[in-house]
């Protein structure tokens, strides 16, 4: 990841706030405000062939609820019928999903987004949601290996939701960790409020897991948020004293798109 490249002093985003764009004609220049709008926040912790995840019912509330302003529905409730008629009712310009990801070479139906029980999201129908139609400013795709693609899918999920109308979206590179995607996603939020651009955001919400201010301790969540720490389930009591600093728990998220 391009926030990992070190010079032998410091970390690339230690300097510089970073942003991926595909494609400079297609972005959306408009800088548009973010910070009052509302979140629909999305996801699953429960599979039937997959790993639990029991650190996204914390991040859903987390972020809908004391983060930010918004709606969050977890695993029965995160259906692609359920997407889409939330977006109908309501343009929310901030898409959360938290959940199991996969992209492989190859077909389009080889790759896929969790959705709950045995429905899967699948690059082709990355452009049939209509991310443009309310318009999205930010779709993050908490999960694993999102922003990775091929030569049919470049940057994977992130690009071809980007290509079809998402303003930005916020999508990881590699396979990334249930507490560290905790960590680094209540702590963008927690800059999202007061950043300028979103790139930014991610920036220092990096720079904060980096400093080891975003950490695990005594069954919290500690972050720089002034709402205090996060109290976790006692699914995630492994990770007690946990250090997020190591650029494993924070690099591999990049921002797909317009940086602002």
């Amino acid at each position: 990841p391009v926030a990992a490249l070190h010079d032998g002093q410091q970390f690339l985003v230690e300097k510089y706030s970073l942003s991926l764009i595909p494609s400079i004609s297609l972005m959306d220049t408009n800088y548009r405000p973010i910070q009052d709008t509302r979140v629909l926040a999305m996801g699953a912790s429960e599979f039937t062939a997959q790993s639990s995840l029991p650190a996204v019912p914390v991040e859903l509330k987390t972020i809908s609820q004391q983060l930010w302003k918004g709606t969050q529905f977890l695993n029965q409730d995160f259906t692609r019928n359920n997407l889409l008629t939330q977006r109908q009712n309501y343009p929310y310009p901030i898409i959360h999903l938290a959940t199991h990801a996969e992209f492989r070479p190859g077909a389009a139906s080889n790759s896929y987004i969790q959705l709950w029980g045995d429905e899967q999201l699948h690059l082709g129908q990355m452009r049939q949601l209509g991310w443009n139609d309310p318009p999205v400013e930010l779709l993050v795709l908490s999960a694993c290996r999102t922003a990775v693609g091929d030569k049919n899918a470049e940057l994977g999920f992130a690009g071809l939701a980007v290509a079809a109308g998402a303003k930005s979206a916020l999508a990881s590179v590699w396979y990334v960790s249930d507490e560290g995607t905790l960590g680094l996603m209540t702590e963008f939020y927690t800059q999202l409020n007061n950043a300028k651009i979103k790139a930014e955001a991610l920036q220092q919400a990096q720079l904060a897991m980096l400093r080891g201010e975003v950490v695990i301790a005594e069954g919290q969540l500690r972050g720089t948020a002034a709402r205090g720490a996060v109290v976790l389930p006692s699914e995630l009591g492994k990770f007690e004293n946990q250090n997020l600093s190591h650029p494993y728990y924070w690099a591999g998220f990049m921002m797909i798109g317009s940086p602002w």
